[in-house]
């Protein structure tokens, strides 16, 4: 077993039935893992040093996943291979009108 298959696997068992909050207390309708599962299209765009803009997919999950779930992600246990301050830009990137995530909190 790889490690990211691991590290996947331990996310799974972890997070998979847990229901999360977003920033000012709006429900999150998404498990950890079904949010991160939806934002597969976007990891171009969130690996450390890419220069990569958000596709059109990209864009779409994020406003199809919402400003409270991408907060829950971004402040969430660390992510393998994302980084996190460029994650944070991908609403502004994809106009999606979203506030600020509050990160680090």
């Amino acid at each position: 077993m790889t490690n990211r298959t691991l590290v996947m696997l331990i996310l799974v068992i972890t997070y998979g039935s847990i229901a999360v909050k977003g920033s000012n207390g709006h429900p999150c309708s998404s498990t950890f893992f079904s949010a991160l599962i939806q934002l597969i299209p976007c990891r171009a765009s969130v690996v450390p040093f890419s220069s990569v803009p958000p596709s059109e997919a990209c864009c779409a999950s994020i406003k199809a996943l919402g400003q409270p779930c991408l907060c829950v992600l971004i402040n969430g246990p660390p992510i393998s291979g994302v980084d996190r301050n460029m994650a944070v830009q991908l609403p502004d990137k994809c106009t999606a009108n979203f506030e600020q995530c509050e990160f680090g909190k």
